[in-house]
């Protein structure tokens, strides 16, 4: 295999918007095949195996429960040390103090839920006296949702959640479960991964909100591969990279001395084409660094550290005779300061934030306010353009129902998109979507503040930033549309680019899904 075939195996596997994205407790996820998926657990919370409303029985519960994505059956053993409830208790005599008897029966709630007894049964008491009483014409809105549509139950089910109406929130999962699947139509295997991050939601209550996904980790290998399907399905890599490396190319044009400041390095496969691309510059090739930025989750999904890709671009710029130095910064974009940049006088410099800069977070959750700090940082690099890719999506201030509603139909339109191009028999599709996408769905619907990590914004609010910043708009050349425009028509036509005053947006049908634009 030549360098270039090498280099164009490797794709972006840490763009965490439509990536695998580790948890802090390192929890393992693994592959699942697509066959008979209701007989197989995907992607299971911590929280599913919590019973979900402490009721005091007569008799014993039934011994099955649920995985919240696949609606799979759990063994009486696997559950039973969570669902305490349900063993009958016998009093022996009936005219002890009632005080007492209220007490020893306390003193046996405690023993089997533990010292947060009394908290757990107190909830469910004031849940269920005040339901007794609730008005029947809600009742009636609950059940007239229409039977079936699965989209509305959804969404009952998180307005519910942000009511803190929790009775009819379980009454909701226990209608969903059967209702979604990994392996159905679009609707339901998003809904598989929307009514996990419900549950994780419910479970935590408003505290330690974030649980993790209890899969088996893949191998980097297969982390690897799941990304390769998605690269080649979808286009929304071959967008990214493709507007940013032309409007890169136009600003750097006759610059001897290039340095390029990549915020999400990954497998370095954006950089394959414009090394090329530089090479057969009439009058020789510039003098390219690449200062590579990426942190431990990226390495994990690459195999290996930021070396790894600097010596396959070293080597691609070497086959093609372009003068070539790599500068690693391995860590986390809140970390970055001016000295990992190793900028130097001369350098004409270009900084890419593909997929990236959501992943920081702003005022609203840190007065660090990483994301505006690393605009400032850049601007005062003097840098000759600046490329930014980000999905259209608004879930980084809004208040939970609103971001479940906008999820839900982000979501919907990737999962269609995927379903177009990639068959529903193709035996991976499930864990790519599982490890592409589904953490990513989770977290945005079971975590906040520092803990929720997917905070997409609108390119107006993007504008705001770097304006604020001091930078003004680079557009992108007409050139950059058209050859994106063939690029889409090898996909799906259902896929649209549209350009507004230089400011490229990718969509499906007539809903946006990722923006790409340039700054000076």
């Amino acid at each position: 295999m030549s360098v270039t075939e090498e280099e164009l195996h490797y794709v972006p596997q840490n763009h965490q918007d439509l990536h695998y994205l580790s948890s802090d407790d390192n929890s393992q996820r693994g592959s699942i095949p697509p066959q008979k998926p209701s007989q197989e657990q995907y992607c299971t919370l911590e929280s599913s195996l919590a019973p979900p409303v402490c009721t005091k029985q007569n008799s014993p519960p039934s011994s099955v429960s649920f995985s919240s994505s696949s609606g799979s059956p759990h063994s009486q053993q696997d559950s039973q040390s969570d669902n305490t409830y349900g063993s009958p208790i016998s009093v022996s005599c009936i005219t002890e103090d009632p005080h007492d008897l209220k007490n020893k029966l306390r003193e046996i709630e405690t023993a089997m839920l533990g010292p947060d007894s009394d908290n757990i049964v107190n909830s469910f008491e004031t849940s269920f006296a005040s339901h007794l009483s609730l008005e029947p014409e809600k009742w009636k809105q609950v059940l007239e949702i229409p039977k079936g549509d699965l989209k509305q139950v959804l969404i009952a089910c998180a307005r519910a959640m942000a009511e803190e109406d929790f009775f009819v929130v379980e009454w909701l999962m226990s209608e969903l479960r059967p209702m979604v699947s990994v392996s159905g139509e679009p609707i339901q295997r998003l809904g598989a991964y929307l009514l996990e991050g419900l549950v994780a939601r419910r479970a935590s209550s408003g505290s330690s909100i974030y649980k993790a996904l209890k899969c088996k980790e893949p191998t980097s290998s297969d982390l690897l591969s799941y990304m390769h399907i998605l690269y080649e399905a979808c286009p929304y890599f071959k967008f990214a990279y493709m507007s940013a490396n032309g409007a890169i190319a136009e600003a750097l044009k006759g610059e001897n001395m290039v340095h390029i400041i990549d915020f999400q390095l990954a497998q370095g496969t954006q950089w394959v084409s414009l090394i090329q691309a530089l090479a057969a510059r009439p009058g020789g090739p510039p003098r390219v660094k690449i200062t590579g930025i990426d942190d431990s989750v990226s390495a994990y999904a690459r195999g290996g550290g930021l070396n790894l890709v600097g010596h396959r671009l070293s080597r691609l710029a070497e086959s093609c005779n372009v003068p070539f130095e790599f500068n690693a910064a391995a860590m986390s974009g809140c970390e970055v300061e001016r000295e990992h940049l190793a900028v130097r006088p001369g350098e004409a410099l270009a900084v890419n934030f593909p997929f990236m800069l959501h992943h920081m977070p702003d005022e609203s959750v840190s007065t660090a306010n990483h994301r505006d700090r690393l605009l400032r940082l850049v601007k005062s690099l003097n840098p000759k353009v600046v490329t930014l890719v980000e999905q259209e999506s608004n879930t980084n201030t809004a208040p939970f129902f609103p971001r479940f509603l906008e999820t839900l139909d982000y979501y919907t339109a990737i999962f269609e998109s995927i379903d177009v191009t990639l068959p529903r028999e193709h035996k991976d599709r499930i864990s790519v979507e599982q490890h592409c996408l589904a953490r990513d769905i989770v977290n945005i619907i079971a975590c906040e503040g520092p803990e929720r990590v997917e905070r997409h914004e609108l390119y107006g609010k993007w504008r705001a930033r770097f304006m604020m910043a001091g930078f003004k708009p680079y557009p992108l050349s007409s050139l950059v549309n058209a050859t994106i425009k063939t690029l889409l028509q090898s996909y799906c036509t259902s896929y649209s680019l549209e350009e507004r005053d230089g400011v490229l947006y990718l969509g499906w049908l007539d809903r946006p899904l990722a923006v790409s634009c340039a700054w000076r």
